[in-house]
């Protein structure tokens, strides 16, 4: 027996197989149950989401023996030979391949005549955007004054290239992209039925590779079931897709929050040592970034333990912009000399634009870096915190809402390994037990031994790492301003078109 692909064998034949379209289907029930049937369909959608699917199921209920009806028999010779793509006055015609306008013309003088055996006769045009001009013309005429046993259904990928002409004649339903967990049932359910062994997350990465078109995630799940010798697992489908593995990717983050340039572009080797794809790395780390940002706004919505550590080790600037970085690394990829080059300079790009006050990139080899239990180190971490706690601040390993906790901190006192702060009534939030936590922790790395750590919400005197950061900011914005008015160029210039210098919008060292 000759074997049959899955998209084929699983096509849907009716309104209630049909996955995620539901809101097109609720709609076209109403309209056959009611007996308000238009004379002229328009499907739209991206490729593999059901369009040709639903036009024949459409064509079925317009045509099933039983009567004009949402739920056809599939039984009769017309829901038959519908399915089997031989029921003669179903006409399905590919746009691309019959573009010209005597081509439309011959099929439209045929639209005149009666059904052979129907009732109603049913033209399929796929790709209908492909058609010229002239045949838009030659096709609205017949879409103006349709026969009472006509029915057009087009279908298109790309319905702005229809002449409005058109558009107003036909009903538009737009057809959504399956969900990723409407592919992953889908599959799910196949395959029990084939009885084919499977994992789960084998279906987590062929609903993410097949981007929402459900007829490219039958394609791939018959290739997986191929690579795999009847199997579908998570390791198989991964070797077949090259898909990333997201542990590269939170290593490459938690590299990028502690500013180790040298730990990204060895995640980066790595990745190319396996020959992973890099344009898939940029997108699943763009990914990784959404769901760190939503468990950073909406801290339940996040079950994954490691993407919750990486929501409280990145503050929610630098989300932002690495997500920004990531895509743009991501259209920037053919341009690059090659895919590995493309994506360690979007890697350095991250941490050469760190937001103010995220740790820059470390100047130490990986070899280099002291350990935490290194002695000297505590004892120079000491000696740092007696000259000052916003020197200390700046040493210290720390981000998000922890380190703003830091940064807008006032040390009140310290008695021996205890550290009493206040912050200011406006930043109240930030003496929250969870941020107060990892600001200990992050002392005691620093500093080599334990600490106990008090915040209470009070009156400051201003001598914060923030406000002398933006102390120092001023007084540098200050100077620059002032070499500006007193350089000779500028004066020449402001006389000469009786101009004057803002100030406010010069920036110290160009930044």
């Amino acid at each position: 027996m000759t074997y049959q692909v899955l998209a084929r064998k699983w096509r849907p034949r009716d309104f209630a197989s049909l996955v995620g379209q539901e809101h097109v289907v609720r709609a076209l029930r109403h309209a056959l149950e009611s007996q308000r049937l238009h004379h002229a369909y328009l499907f739209t959608g991206t490729r593999g989401v059901g369009k040709t699917t639903l036009a024949r199921i459409l064509a079925k209920c317009l045509n099933c023996e039983t009567g004009v009806t949402p739920q056809p028999c599939n039984k009769c010779s017309a829901c038959t030979e519908i399915d089997a793509g031989r029921f003669v006055d179903l006409l399905e015609v590919d746009a691309a391949t019959n573009t010209k306008v005597d081509e439309m013309r011959q099929l439209l003088e045929t639209a005149q005549y009666a059904p052979t055996r129907a009732r109603f006769k049913v033209y399929v045009i796929d790709e209908v955007h492909q058609l010229s001009g002239h045949a838009f013309n030659a096709m609205l005429k017949t879409l103006e004054e349709p026969p009472e046993h006509m029915k057009f259904i087009l279908a298109t990928t790309e319905p702005d290239k229809i002449p409005v002409t058109v558009l107003s004649r036909c009903l538009q339903f737009n057809l959504k992209q399956m969900p990723p967990e409407a592919i992953v049932g889908h599959l799910d359910g196949i395959l029990n039925k084939e009885q084919i062994p499977f994992e789960s997350d084998a279906l987590n990465l062929l609903a993410r590779a097949a981007a929402g078109s459900m007829r490219d995630a039958l394609s791939l799940l018959d290739q997986a079931i191929a690579h795999g010798g009847g199997k579908v697992g998570a390791a198989s489908v991964g070797d077949m897709l090259g898909a990333i593995d997201q542990g590269h990717l939170a290593r490459l983050l938690e590299a990028v929050a502690s500013g180790d340039a040298a730990g990204a572009v060895k995640v980066a080797d790595e990745m190319q040592a396996r020959s992973l794809s890099f344009d898939t790395a940029l997108a699943d780390l763009a990914s990784l970034l959404l769901r760190v940002a939503l468990a950073q706004a909406l801290p339940g919505a996040v079950d994954e333990a490691r993407t919750r550590e990486l929501a409280g080790r990145l503050d929610a600037e630098s989300v932002q912009l690495y997500y920004q970085i990531a895509l743009q690394g991501r259209a920037d990829l053919p341009l690059a000399p090659d895919e590995h080059a493309g994506f360690v300079m979007t890697v350095l790009r991250m941490l050469a634009f760190k937001p103010e006050g995220a740790p820059r990139a470390l100047a130490l080899p990986q070899s280099a870096k002291p350990k935490a239990d290194d002695k000297p180190k505590a004892r120079t971490a000491a000696a740092a915190a007696d000259r000052g706690w916003p020197e200390l601040v700046q040493q210290l390993t720390v981000t998000g809402a922890a380190r703003e906790l830091a940064r807008n901190a006032e040390l009140r006192k310290r008695d021996g390994a205890v550290f009493d702060l206040v912050v200011p009534k406006a930043k109240a939030y930030l003496a929250e037990r969870s941020y107060v936590d990892k600001l200990k922790a992050a002392l005691e790395q620093h500093l080599g031994s334990v600490v106990g750590l008090k915040v209470a919400v009070g009156e400051i005197a201003g001598s914060t790492a923030a406000a002398l950061e933006a102390g120092e900011r001023e007084a540098k914005r200050a100077a620059a301003a002032q070499a500006v008015q007193s350089d000779g160029f500028v004066q020449d210039l402001v006389n000469l078109f009786d101009g004057k210098v803002v100030d406010s919008t010069i920036r110290p060292d160009g930044k």
